[in-house]
C-alpha cells in the first residue's frame, strides 16, 4: 500500500514537472515570436520608408523631368506650305498644375495647365487672361483668338461677332504676342492677316472640337470667367 502511494506520488511529480517544462517552452517560443513579429515589423516600416522617400524623390524628378520635357515638346514645330504651325499633340504636357507655368509660346499652345479652364462658350474677353487656364480650353477642344495693339478695331469687332456664335471658342488680347491676330488651337497656331482671310473660316472648322482636341466634349462653361 505505502509502495502504491509512493508511487503515485511519484507520477504525480513526474507529470507536474512535465507540464512545467511544456509551460516554460510556450512562453520561450511566444518570447521568440514576439521578437521576430518585431523586427520585422521594424523592417517593414524601415522599408516602406525608403520607398515612401524613394517615391517621393522619384516623383520630384519627375514633375521636373516632365516640365523640363514639355517645354522641350512646345518650342519644336513643324510649319506647313500655307504658313501654320503644328506641334506633336501627344507630346505637349497635360498635368494640373498650380501657379504659373513659363511656355515657351505666345499664346502656348498646349501643356501643363491649371486644373480649371477658361470659359469658352464664345466667350470674349477684353482683358487678358491666365495662360494656364486657357490652356485648359484648348485641351477641350476650343479656338483661342488672341490680338495685340497692332489689330484694326473693324477686324476685331468682327472676329468678336464669330467667336460669340461659336461654342467652344474665346477671344482675348495678348500684347506680347509677335502678329496682330492669331488662332490657336491645340498643337495649332496660325497668323492671318484680318477677320476676313478665309483661313479663319478653315482654322475654325477644323479645329473647334477637331481630332487635335485630347478631350473631346469637355465643359467649356462653369469655368473660370473674367
Amino acid at each position: 500500500m505505502g509502495s502504491a502511494k509512493k508511487t503515485s506520488s511519484a507520477e504525480r511529480k513526474a507529470r507536474i514537472a512535465e507540464m512545467r517544462r511544456a509551460e516554460v517552452a510556450r512562453e520561450r517560443r511566444a518570447r521568440a515570436l514576439t521578437i521576430t513579429l518585431s523586427a520585422v515589423i521594424v523592417a517593414a516600416l524601415g522599408i516602406g520608408g525608403y520607398f515612401l522617400v524613394s517615391q517621393a524623390d522619384d516623383d520630384d524628378e519627375s514633375g521636373k523631368a516632365g516640365k523640363a520635357g514639355d517645354a522641350a515638346a512646345v518650342a519644336k514645330f513643324t510649319r506647313t506650305q500655307d504658313g501654320e504651325k503644328v506641334w506633336d499633340a501627344k507630346k505637349l504636357g497635360r498635368t494640373h498644375v498650380e501657379g504659373k507655368v513659363k511656355y515657351p509660346v505666345t499664346p502656348p499652345v498646349g501643356g501643363n495647365h491649371n486644373q480649371v479652364w477658361m470659359n469658352c462658350n464664345g466667350d470674349v474677353y477684353q482683358n487678358e487672361i491666365p495662360n494656364e487656364n486657357a490652356v485648359h480650353s484648348l485641351e477641350h477642344g476650343s479656338v483661342w483668338v488672341t490680338y495685340n495693339d497692332a489689330a484694326k478695331p473693324a477686324d476685331l469687332k468682327k472676329l468678336e461677332a464669330k467667336v460669340k456664335k461659336t461654342p467652344y471658342s474665346l477671344m482675348s488680347p495678348v500684347k506680347k504676342q509677335k502678329e496682330p491676330l492669331l488662332l490657336t488651337a491645340w498643337g495649332h497656331q496660325r497668323a492671318v492677316t484680318g477677320a476676313d482671310d478665309p483661313k479663319v473660316n478653315t482654322f475654325f472648322s477644323t479645329f473647334v472640337q477637331g481630332k487635335q482636341t485630347p478631350e473631346p466634349g469637355a465643359a467649356c462653361t462653369n469655368g473660370k470667367g473674367q
